[in-house]
């Protein structure tokens, strides 16, 4: 019996889909939830798994092609069986017709098939890369998922004088952007060219947080199975200061403005596809454990590709955390339709005045920016000073003060 794939349901948000990779062929065997193909969206991979198990009788689209919901991808008789290979006794036949001396014999090795060849499973622009380029796909290391070899891969190891052309003194490579980092730019300049953003500094002296980690860590990873971070501390003080500041928490809608009566914080991970922002919901009502959990659970779904749409849709405010690259300050762009975004930075131990000592504490430069239209400067500093507060009396957190 024939089954049809078809590329899941879209949110409205999401109008098509481009074919990334095929990790099938026609006449594959295919298993029931085995990876088909992945399908990039501007927002995230999706993988489409196969509904039964068969053979894969048919391809509908080629990679790089657009689809829409619900259009088949393509066919699959259920319950065939994959045509056994040829025998092995066959090449050989070939040899008995036109035997060759034993002495010509020995320099067949040196004419094996070209070094891409033996990088079969690699996508097709991958393949025709390392063709291009004389790459050996065995010998450069893979950044895609599963440790999977990419074109850029290729690429990168002909530049830095691997193998083949591009080794040269002056390498170029066009490569045309994913749609997901596409989808990044527009959003970036949708930002730039229609919110009147600005951005305030504060800084935080985080002794306090760093002692209670210290103090609690052991209790906490046993109690939770869960490491105790920074994180969760600014996650939950920005989630009390957005109730008492709601006009950070509100977006524009046209000509209104609306308060979100909860904390729906995106959290800014970075993936080998670029940067996502998956959604903690309702963080008001969240503990540290919780807040933990949810964080590492994105954060190892963004490095598998796992991450789903429901993931990502939505968030009234986003945290983004430069501090783990080695940022010490920056002036992050806030994500529309949200009105503000809170930037961390690198911890670094400075001198500081405390009760009229001179003392070495580790600080961490804070930035809100935030948009202009509704929010002014009072209420952003004010929020900035509020999370600050909490994070320097951490009792303020745990009392919602």
């Amino acid at each position: 019996m024939a089954t049809e794939v078809k590329v899941p349901v879209l949110p409205e948000s999401v109008s098509d889909a481009t074919i990334a990779s095929w990790h099938k062929k026609a006449g594959d065997a295919v298993k029931r939830d085995e990876n088909l193909v992945d399908l990039e969206t501007d927002k995230v991979v999706l993988e489409v798994p196969s509904p039964v198990d068969g053979v894969l009788k048919e391809i509908k689209f080629a990679e790089g092609d657009t689809v829409t919901s619900q259009q088949v991808l393509a066919i699959i008789e259920e319950g065939a069986v994959a045509a056994a290979p040829a025998p092995a006794a066959a090449e050989p036949a070939k040899a008995e017709a036109a035997p060759a001396p034993a002495a010509a014999a020995a320099p067949a090795p040196a004419k094996a098939a070209p070094a891409p060849a033996a990088g079969t499973d690699l996508p097709p622009g991958a393949r025709a890369t390392a063709i291009r380029e004389g790459v050996d796909p065995s010998q450069v290391e893979g950044s895609g998922r599963r440790g999977a070899v990419t074109k850029e891969d290729i690429v990168n190891y002909a530049r830095s004088g691997g193998a083949g052309k591009a080794g040269g003194a002056r390498p170029e490579e066009r490569v045309p952007m994913t749609r997901i980092r596409k989808r990044i730019a527009e959003r970036l300049m949708q930002s730039k060219d229609s919110i009147a953003m600005l951005t305030s500094f504060n800084e935080v002296n985080l002794a306090k947080v760093s002692a209670a980690r210290k103090e609690l860590q052991d209790d906490f990873q046993k109690t939770h199975g869960i490491k105790l971070g920074f994180m969760s501390f600014f996650v939950k003080a920005a989630a009390n200061a957005l109730q008492r500041h709601p006009i950070i928490n509100a977006s524009v809608d046209g000509d209104d403005i609306i308060y979100h009566g909860y904390a729906d914080i995106s959290i800014a991970v970075s993936t080998d596809k670029g940067l996502v922002t998956p959604v903690l919901r309702n963080v008001e009502r969240m503990g540290f454990a919780d807040i933990e959990k949810g964080i590492a659970e994105y954060a190892k779904k963004a490095r598998d590709g796992k991450l789903g749409l429901d993931d990502l849709q939505g968030g009234t405010f986003t945290i983004t955390n430069g501090g783990t690259f080695g940022s010490l300050m920056s002036t992050p762009i806030v994500n529309p339709p949200q009105s503000a975004i809170l930037g961390m930075h690198a911890i670094k131990e400075r001198p500081v005045a405390e009760n009229g000592q001179v003392v070495v504490a580790p600080m961490m430069y804070i930035a809100l920016s935030y948009d202009h239209r509704i929010i002014d400067g009072k209420d952003a500093v004010l929020f900035l000073v509020d999370i600050k507060n909490q994070l320097e009396n951490p009792n303020r957190i745990l009392f919602d003060l």
